[in-house]
């Protein structure tokens, strides 16, 4: 089959190319398609020599006219000076007097980046071309992705806020048991010492019954912060049962140190609580124990030998301090 000769003009070249350009026999540019010269505006190509706007980086060693026309047909790799655009590209000799190239480009990966950076649309690209559905699919692509990101984080936000209310004690925002015995689980396995001081509250019970229940959990409010104030930011103190609480004291193991908090405890904790229907008021007894007295402590041993001493405290006349061992 013979083919026919025949000539497209400058639009017929820029509807089918519109990243094409036009080399003259000596490799000076002298036209380009409109897409092309809209991405180098403010350098415009033409009546440039193309060697000196572009580099072809692969195939290696191509730095003139003859060098290109040995690898017409093979897929090139350039890169637009100045920006440093990436791009592909083939290049086929024309048959014209005077020879010449035409070499057509894309920009391959550097296409999202590319319609980004100069503003391109749907009309900068062939009407074959199938890069704006491309677009179309990488954008869908990363609003799902970016989707499933915000479910993950929304996911890792609830399971964070449910571990965090597993170990929290909902009415006076203490860590619980549960976080107590992890606590102490830590430090036992870090080998680091720590005091352990158990505290009861004398008087709650005829709180409740004298002043309703309101008033009681009024007063656990009142307790827990007290304690809170009256601790390091470093020490952990938790409502381990209705009017129980444990407060833990990371590297303190001195007992008299530690009686001394004890005391200072006891005395806040005894003044009246007032409240917007009266008046209420409790004590509180202590129970002490230090993880040094202990060759290997044992968390369940300490607790029942604080709750010991808290006890004593208890028999001995209630609010009061006691040490275990002491």
């Amino acid at each position: 089959m013979t083919v026919p000769d025949f000539a497209l003009g400058p639009g017929a070249l820029g509807a089918l190319m519109p990243m094409h350009l036009c080399l003259d026999g000596q490799g000076i540019v002298r036209s380009v398609g409109p897409t092309l010269g809209k991405i180098t505006a403010e350098a415009p190509l033409a009546g440039r020599d193309f060697f000196e706007a572009f580099e072809v980086r692969r195939p290696g060693g191509i730095g003139d006219l003859a060098g290109l026309a040995a690898h017409a047909g093979e897929r090139l790799f350039l890169v637009l000076e100045p920006g440093g655009i990436s791009l592909r590209g083939v290049a086929v000799p024309l048959a014209a007097p005077g020879g010449g190239m035409i070499v057509n480009l894309s920009f391959g990966i550097a296409l999202s980046d590319a319609v980004g950076r100069h503003g391109l649309t749907d009309a900068d690209f062939a009407p074959t071309d199938l890069a704006v559905e491309m677009l179309y699919l990488l954008e869908a692509k990363n609003s799902v992705m970016e989707e499933l990101h915000n479910l993950n984080r929304r996911l890792q936000d609830a399971r964070l806020r449910a571990e965090e209310q597993a170990l929290t004690d909902t009415l006076t925002g203490l860590r619980n048991r549960r976080a107590m015995d992890a606590a102490l689980a830590r430090l036992i396995a870090g080998n680091a010492p720590f005091g352990l001081m158990h505290i009861d509250l004398d008087g709650f019970k005829q709180v409740n019954d004298t002043l309703g229940h309101a008033a009681g959990d009024h007063v656990l409010v009142h307790v827990a912060r007290v304690l809170q104030s009256m601790s390091r930011s470093d020490d952990g103190v938790f409502r381990v049962g209705g009017d129980e609480f444990v407060v833990v004291f990371p590297g303190l193991a001195d007992a008299g140190r530690l009686q001394g908090v004890a005391r200072r405890m006891i005395e806040a904790l005894g003044r009246p609580v007032v409240w917007d229907e009266g008046t209420a008021r409790v004590s509180a007894s202590v129970g002490i124990v230090v993880s040094t007295l202990y060759t290997e402590p044992q968390p369940d041993r300490m607790l029942s030998d604080a709750d010991r001493a808290l006890y004593a405290s208890k028999n001995a006349g209630r609010g009061r301090v006691t040490l275990h061992g002491g």
